[in-house]
């Protein structure tokens, strides 16, 4: 007969090799989510910040490690909650192709396997190390875009604001300023999301190691998002300041790169200082940043007490080593047999898209029943960063002169990262400012119902008026917004294998002395003639 000491050596093999199996098996069925999300997403400039994440989850991990090494490991059924529900996620994103769904439904099977093996009370006890762990993984790019797109207007209209505090002359259109002498395109990279992450982190640990009163750690929190803001807007102000008193170069150079460390410790000690501050409101603990006191041998003892009687007082028996040892095997099997199967599933059953096979956009005639166009290009790095297989542009007059621009972006696939760019994330950047949007029921010859319901935009820039309908053509179906575009993509992908699809735009001047109504009447007529065309450069509802 084997030993005690024999037994548990056993038993400690057994679990490297479960936690080999598991960390296999998650590895293969995340495989493609993981390499884009640490090659690609994390080396994006707004989010290299993640490579550190690893390391302070690791650290506020570690700092519970006391407390953890105390508890008795309780296996728990609850756990596979979260753990099936991210294994529905992963078909989800899978099939959708997006990627945020794939990192979340892999921290829900994370979650729910720690779950399911240590018990309610260790998570609890790294609840917050967990909760923090979600800021590894990027928005969504349609989510991303809106809110990077917000962020460059509030800074572009704080860092006019500081230009003209100083005196000098500035004008904002969009996120683009006219110094007179030069503009200043505000882009990306100065849309603040960069720091407002990073500090909402910072303001989230500081807050976690701040022993003060709840409202006073909320407060903390939630002063990181205006104090980003605010920088970055004082950051873009004094970007133009030095642009006048300096080489632009120098200004938009090293000043550009420089600043945004140096915004950042600002931002930081400007958190540090409303700590101690906060620190002198009201009573207060003894330390603003202070670990908790390691409990006692007798408390150490409670605590494994009440972990054991919180199992059930019917059956003590399953409050014995062997037998949650024995619960913990059933649910390594259970956990094991599911990623398994979802493992040989995604791997096994053919999920490769029916591509339909469409005349290329260039052959989209230039002479449509009494308009004439003039086509035009794109320049190769828009066409990368939207990620399209074809597209089309076009500026078609009428007999009159009145022109309609007419735009088509079709996209093959629509899986993983590749999705279309909604025209509503992108206008508002260059300087129009929309005065009505909704929608509107136009006419389509041929389609099923007779007409269809499509986006409507009225816009305005200083004296500049000019009217758009956009819709996206999708399998057959036409769609106003990114949700409808998910869901629908998603439902394609299992039943047709296809999530082909198109944003068309159409454009025109409302012209002097025009009233909107006659735009209206120039775009709904001009969608008449062309909607007959489209369907033969559009794949329909089925593959011809």
């Amino acid at each position: 007969m084997m030993n005690k000491n024999s037994l548990e050596t056993l038993y400690q093999r057994v679990n490297l090799i479960k936690i080999g199996v598991y960390g296999l098996l998650v590895l293969g069925i995340y495989y493609s989510a993981l390499t884009r999300l640490i090659g690609y997403d994390w080396a994006r400039d707004d989010f290299t910040y993640c490579y550190l994440m690893p390391l302070v989850i690791g650290y506020l991990i570690w700092e519970k490690r006391e407390r953890l090494a105390e508890l008795l490991s309780v296996p728990s059924w609850c756990g596979l909650i979260p753990f099936t529900f991210g294994l529905v996620l992963f078909w989800l994103g899978e099939l959708s192709g997006e990627y945020f769904t794939l990192y979340i439904s892999f921290w829900l099977v994370m979650v729910g396997m720690l779950w399911m093996h240590f018990g309610w009370q260790k998570i609890k006890i790294t609840a917050f190390a967990l909760i923090l762990s979600l800021f590894m993984f990027p928005l969504p790019n349609f989510l991303y875009t809106k809110v990077s797109l917000r962020l460059k207007l509030i800074s572009s209209r704080l860092g006019v604001g500081m230009l003209q505090l100083y005196g000098m002359s500035a004008y904002r259109e969009g996120n683009v300023i006219d110094l007179g002498f030069m503009q200043l395109q505000v882009v990306d990279a100065c849309s603040g999301l960069r720091y407002l992450i990073p500090l909402i982190i910072m303001g989230l640990i500081l807050a976690y190691f701040f022993k003060a009163a709840l409202w006073k750690r909320i407060i903390l929190v939630i002063s990181t998002g205006p104090l980003a803001i605010l920088v970055n807007g004082m950051r873009i102000g004094l970007t133009g300041i030095l642009c006048q008193v300096w080489d632009p170069k120098i200004a938009e150079g090293f000043f550009h790169d420089f600043s945004g460390w140096f915004i950042f410790m600002f931002s930081l000690g400007v958190l540090l200082l409303e700590i101690k501050i906060l620190h002198k409101i009201g009573p207060s603990k003894k330390s603003a940043v202070s670990s908790k006191k390691p409990p006692s041998s007798l408390e150490k003892v409670g605590s494994r007490a009440s972990v054991i009687q919180s199992v059930g007082p019917l059956h003590q028996e399953a409050a014995s080593v062997s037998g949650l040892k024995a619960k913990k095997k059933m649910l390594s099997m259970v956990g094991i047999i599911l990623l398994a199967a979802t493992l040989v599933l995604s791997w096994g059953v053919n999920f490769r898209e029916k591509i339909p096979v469409i005349k290329p956009l260039a052959q989209f005639p230039e002479q449509v029943e009494g308009w004439s166009g003039i086509r035009q290009s794109m320049e190769q790095k828009f066409i990368d960063s939207l990620d399209l297989s074809d597209y089309l542009i076009i500026d078609y007059y009428n007999k009159e002169k009145r022109a309609v621009n007419f735009y088509v972006a079709y996209y093959e696939s629509q899986r993983k990262g590749e999705s279309i760019h909604s025209p509503a994330t992108c206008l508002p950047g260059s300087g129009w400012i929309f005065r009505e949007a909704g929608s509107i029921a136009i006419d389509t010859p041929g389609y099923n119902e007779g007409s269809v319901k499509v986006n409507r935009a009225f816009m305005q820039k200083l004296d500049h008026r000019q009217l758009s309908y956009y819709w996206f053509s999708q399998r057959g179906r036409v769609l106003t917004n990114a949700y409808q575009l998910k869901i629908f993509t998603f439902w394609d992908a299992l039943i047709r294998q296809r999530t082909d699809g198109a944003l068309v735009r159409l454009v025109t001047p409302v012209y002097e002395f025009e009233e909107v109504e006659q735009a209206d009447a120039r775009l709904q007529g001009f969608t008449m003639k062309i909607w007959p065309l489209l369907n033969e450069f559009i794949p329909g509802r089925e593959i011809k």
